[in-house]
Protein backbone atom coordinates (compact mmCIF):
# COMPACT_ATOMS: atom_id res chain seq x y z
CA UNK A 1 0.00 0.00 0.00
CA UNK A 2 1.09 3.57 -0.77
CA UNK A 3 1.29 5.84 1.77
CA UNK A 4 -1.32 8.25 0.50
CA UNK A 5 -3.70 5.18 -0.02
CA UNK A 6 -2.46 4.21 3.46
CA UNK A 7 -3.34 8.08 4.93
CA UNK A 8 -6.33 8.64 3.29
CA UNK A 9 -7.79 4.84 4.15
CA UNK A 10 -6.99 5.48 8.05
CA UNK A 11 -8.73 9.06 7.66
CA UNK A 12 -12.06 8.03 6.63
CA UNK A 13 -12.11 4.98 9.06
CA UNK A 14 -11.22 7.57 12.17
CA UNK A 15 -13.86 9.58 10.59
CA UNK A 16 -16.29 6.44 11.05
CA UNK A 17 -14.74 6.01 14.83
CA UNK A 18 -15.53 9.91 15.17
CA UNK A 19 -19.22 10.07 14.02
CA UNK A 20 -20.05 7.25 15.75
CA UNK A 21 -18.87 7.94 19.41
CA UNK A 22 -20.17 11.68 18.86
CA UNK A 23 -22.82 12.40 21.44
CA UNK A 24 -24.18 14.68 24.09
CA UNK A 25 -23.39 13.74 27.99
CA UNK A 26 -20.19 11.64 26.61
CA UNK A 27 -18.00 10.22 28.74
CA UNK A 28 -14.45 11.16 29.60
CA UNK A 29 -11.46 11.75 31.27
CA UNK A 30 -9.37 14.40 32.31
CA UNK A 31 -5.54 14.46 31.71
CA UNK A 32 -3.05 16.11 33.61
CA UNK A 33 -3.03 19.10 31.33
CA UNK A 34 -6.62 20.00 32.15
CA UNK A 35 -7.82 18.52 28.61
CA UNK A 36 -10.51 15.87 27.69
CA UNK A 37 -9.70 12.30 26.99
CA UNK A 38 -12.89 10.10 25.51
CA UNK A 39 -12.93 6.45 24.23
CA UNK A 40 -13.44 7.61 20.51
CA UNK A 41 -9.29 9.44 21.04
CA UNK A 42 -8.09 5.81 22.57
CA UNK A 43 -9.84 4.05 19.69
CA UNK A 44 -8.64 5.97 16.97
CA UNK A 45 -4.43 6.07 18.21
CA UNK A 46 -4.74 2.38 18.37
CA UNK A 47 -6.23 2.35 14.91
CA UNK A 48 -3.47 4.27 13.64
CA UNK A 49 -0.51 2.83 15.86
CA UNK A 50 -1.20 -0.48 14.43
CA UNK A 51 -1.65 0.19 11.07
CA UNK A 52 1.67 1.45 11.08
CA UNK A 53 2.92 -1.40 12.58
CA UNK A 54 1.52 -3.68 10.25
CA UNK A 55 2.14 -1.68 6.82
CA UNK A 56 5.03 0.35 7.50
CA UNK A 57 6.97 -1.28 10.34
CA UNK A 58 10.02 0.64 9.73
CA UNK A 59 8.38 3.36 10.22
CA UNK A 60 8.15 5.61 13.97
CA UNK A 61 4.88 6.93 14.69
CA UNK A 62 4.28 10.09 17.43
CA UNK A 63 0.68 10.30 18.27
CA UNK A 64 -1.18 12.39 20.65
CA UNK A 65 -2.27 9.12 23.11
CA UNK A 66 1.30 7.35 22.59
CA UNK A 67 3.22 6.18 19.87
CA UNK A 68 6.14 4.42 18.60
CA UNK A 69 8.69 6.60 17.90
CA UNK A 70 12.22 5.39 16.28
CA UNK A 71 14.63 7.83 17.14
CA UNK A 72 16.77 5.90 13.62
CA UNK A 73 13.73 6.24 11.66
CA UNK A 74 14.13 8.08 8.78
CA UNK A 75 10.33 8.56 8.08
CA UNK A 76 7.84 9.23 11.26
CA UNK A 77 3.90 9.51 11.07
CA UNK A 78 1.99 12.30 13.26
CA UNK A 79 -0.94 12.02 14.11
CA UNK A 80 -3.49 13.95 16.04
CA UNK A 81 -6.52 11.00 16.90
CA UNK A 82 -9.07 13.61 17.34
CA UNK A 83 -8.03 17.28 17.20
CA UNK A 84 -11.23 19.17 18.99
CA UNK A 85 -11.48 17.13 21.34
CA UNK A 86 -12.91 19.39 24.17
CA UNK A 87 -15.82 20.86 21.69
CA UNK A 88 -16.06 17.16 20.60
CA UNK A 89 -16.84 15.85 23.79
CA UNK A 90 -19.21 18.52 24.51
CA UNK A 91 -21.36 18.10 21.74
CA UNK A 92 -20.05 20.40 19.13
CA UNK A 93 -19.03 18.86 16.05
CA UNK A 94 -16.00 21.06 15.36
CA UNK A 95 -12.73 18.57 15.49
CA UNK A 96 -10.79 16.68 12.97
CA UNK A 97 -8.53 13.82 12.45
CA UNK A 98 -4.98 14.70 11.21
CA UNK A 99 -1.85 12.72 9.93
CA UNK A 100 1.33 13.41 8.29
CA UNK A 101 3.97 11.33 6.91
CA UNK A 102 7.45 13.44 7.93
CA UNK A 103 10.78 12.59 6.78
CA UNK A 104 13.56 13.83 8.80
CA UNK A 105 11.28 16.08 10.51
CA UNK A 106 9.72 17.77 7.54
CA UNK A 107 6.22 16.84 6.27
CA UNK A 108 6.09 15.11 2.82
CA UNK A 109 2.25 14.54 2.96
CA UNK A 110 -0.82 15.06 5.09
CA UNK A 111 -4.00 14.34 5.44
CA UNK A 112 -6.92 16.21 7.28
CA UNK A 113 -10.51 14.49 7.63
CA UNK A 114 -13.36 16.63 9.12
CA UNK A 115 -16.14 13.71 9.10
CA UNK A 116 -19.08 15.69 9.99
CA UNK A 117 -19.01 17.83 7.17
CA UNK A 118 -16.97 15.24 4.77
CA UNK A 119 -14.25 17.10 3.89
CA UNK A 120 -10.89 15.54 3.43
CA UNK A 121 -7.89 17.56 3.11
CA UNK A 122 -5.14 16.17 1.02
CA UNK A 123 -1.25 17.29 -0.22
CA UNK A 124 1.69 15.76 -0.67
CA UNK A 125 4.92 17.59 -1.69
CA UNK A 126 5.52 19.51 -5.18
CA UNK A 127 1.99 17.86 -5.90
CA UNK A 128 -0.42 20.77 -4.58
CA UNK A 129 -3.67 20.39 -2.06
CA UNK A 130 -6.94 19.06 -2.67
CA UNK A 131 -10.16 19.33 -0.74
CA UNK A 132 -12.28 16.24 -1.67
CA UNK A 133 -9.87 16.14 -4.85
CA UNK A 134 -10.37 19.58 -5.74
CA UNK A 135 -7.71 21.38 -5.94
CA UNK A 136 -7.32 24.39 -3.26
CA UNK A 137 -5.74 27.91 -2.93
CA UNK A 138 -5.04 29.80 0.58
CA UNK A 139 -7.05 33.87 0.05
CA UNK A 140 -5.02 36.43 -2.13
CA UNK A 141 -5.89 38.94 0.70
CA UNK A 142 -3.44 41.37 1.41
CA UNK A 143 -4.36 42.96 4.44
CA UNK A 144 -6.78 42.22 7.93
CA UNK A 145 -9.79 44.19 7.24
CA UNK A 146 -12.80 41.78 7.08
CA UNK A 147 -10.61 39.09 7.31
CA UNK A 148 -11.15 35.98 9.66
CA UNK A 149 -8.50 34.84 11.93
CA UNK A 150 -7.93 31.65 14.50
CA UNK A 151 -6.22 32.31 17.72
CA UNK A 152 -5.32 29.93 20.18
CA UNK A 153 -4.73 30.44 23.78
CA UNK A 154 -5.00 28.84 27.08
CA UNK A 155 -3.46 29.17 30.32
CA UNK A 156 -0.44 26.93 30.66
CA UNK A 157 0.21 27.30 26.38
CA UNK A 158 4.22 27.71 25.38
CA UNK A 159 3.32 31.85 24.83
CA UNK A 160 0.84 34.09 26.19
CA UNK A 161 -0.83 35.55 22.69
CA UNK A 162 -4.24 36.63 24.84
CA UNK A 163 -3.17 40.15 24.04
CA UNK A 164 -3.49 39.55 20.27
CA UNK A 165 -7.45 38.97 20.05
CA UNK A 166 -7.80 43.18 21.01
CA UNK A 167 -4.34 43.54 18.52
CA UNK A 168 -5.91 41.52 16.04
CA UNK A 169 -9.43 43.11 15.97
CA UNK A 170 -8.74 46.75 16.07
CA UNK A 171 -6.95 46.20 12.38
CA UNK A 172 -10.29 44.87 11.41
CA UNK A 173 -10.16 41.24 11.10
CA UNK A 174 -12.47 38.53 13.09
CA UNK A 175 -10.76 36.76 15.96
CA UNK A 176 -12.05 33.15 16.78
CA UNK A 177 -11.23 30.07 18.68
CA UNK A 178 -12.57 26.93 18.00
CA UNK A 179 -10.29 24.76 20.55
CA UNK A 180 -9.12 23.23 17.33
CA UNK A 181 -6.16 24.18 15.56
CA UNK A 182 -6.25 21.63 12.93
CA UNK A 183 -10.09 22.75 12.20
CA UNK A 184 -9.55 26.46 11.68
CA UNK A 185 -6.42 26.24 9.68
CA UNK A 186 -7.13 24.00 7.32
CA UNK A 187 -9.32 26.33 6.21
CA UNK A 188 -6.69 28.73 5.73
CA UNK A 189 -5.27 25.87 2.84
CA UNK A 190 -9.31 27.10 1.10
CA UNK A 191 -8.50 30.91 1.42
CA UNK A 192 -11.59 30.65 4.26
CA UNK A 193 -9.54 31.97 6.90
CA UNK A 194 -6.23 34.36 6.34
CA UNK A 195 -3.98 33.13 9.38
CA UNK A 196 -4.09 30.68 11.91
CA UNK A 197 -1.77 31.88 15.31
CA UNK A 198 -0.96 28.44 18.10
CA UNK A 199 1.09 29.23 20.87
CA UNK A 200 2.11 25.33 21.90
CA UNK A 201 4.72 22.26 21.37
CA UNK A 202 3.21 19.33 20.36
CA UNK A 203 4.16 18.68 16.76
CA UNK A 204 1.32 16.43 15.94
CA UNK A 205 -0.79 19.68 15.60
CA UNK A 206 0.76 21.46 13.08
CA UNK A 207 2.75 18.16 11.06
CA UNK A 208 -0.15 17.89 8.22
CA UNK A 209 -1.36 21.73 8.82
CA UNK A 210 2.71 22.61 7.30
CA UNK A 211 2.31 20.51 4.04
CA UNK A 212 -1.42 21.31 3.64
CA UNK A 213 -1.34 25.19 3.70
CA UNK A 214 1.97 25.42 1.80
CA UNK A 215 0.95 23.31 -1.04
CA UNK A 216 -1.65 25.62 -1.02
CA UNK A 217 0.27 28.56 -1.88
CA UNK A 218 0.18 29.72 2.16
CA UNK A 219 3.06 29.81 4.53
CA UNK A 220 4.09 27.75 8.31
CA UNK A 221 6.72 28.66 10.27
CA UNK A 222 7.21 28.88 13.92
CA UNK A 223 5.84 31.47 15.84
CA UNK A 224 9.49 33.27 15.38
CA UNK A 225 8.93 32.63 11.77
CA UNK A 226 11.72 30.53 11.63
CA UNK A 227 11.80 26.55 10.23
CA UNK A 228 11.13 23.88 12.45
CA UNK A 229 11.04 20.36 12.15
CA UNK A 230 7.73 18.09 12.97
CA UNK A 231 9.61 14.65 14.49
CA UNK A 232 9.74 16.68 18.15
CA UNK A 233 8.74 19.37 19.94
CA UNK A 234 7.76 22.59 18.35
CA UNK A 235 7.88 26.21 19.06
CA UNK A 236 4.37 27.23 18.19
CA UNK A 237 2.87 28.19 14.91
CA UNK A 238 1.88 30.95 12.70
CA UNK A 239 0.14 29.51 9.53
CA UNK A 240 -0.76 32.33 6.97
CA UNK A 241 -1.89 32.75 3.28
CA UNK A 242 1.77 33.68 3.02
CA UNK A 243 0.82 37.03 1.99
CA UNK A 244 0.32 38.37 5.32
CA UNK A 245 2.92 36.23 6.97
CA UNK A 246 5.25 39.35 7.66
CA UNK A 247 2.55 41.06 8.84
CA UNK A 248 1.27 39.11 11.46
CA UNK A 249 5.34 38.13 12.87
CA UNK A 250 5.72 41.64 13.35
CA UNK A 251 2.05 41.91 15.41
CA UNK A 252 3.39 38.62 17.67
CA UNK A 253 6.84 40.45 17.99
CA UNK A 254 5.08 43.18 19.19
CA UNK A 255 2.95 41.28 21.81
CA UNK A 256 6.20 39.53 23.03
CA UNK A 257 7.89 42.70 24.05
Amino acid sequence: MQPKEFAIDLAHQAGDIIRSNFKLGMKKEWKKDNTPLTAADLAINKLVEEAVANIFPDHGLIAEEGGNFKETAEYVWVCDPIDGTIPFSHGLPTCGFSLALVKNGEPILGVIYDPFIDRLFFAEKGQGTTMNNEPIKVSASQNLNQGLVGLNSWPTALYDFVSLFKTISEQGAKVINCASIVYTAMLVSSGDIIANIWPGTTPWDIAAIKIIVEEAGGRVTDVFGQQQKYNGPIKGALITNGILHDKFLGIIHDAMK
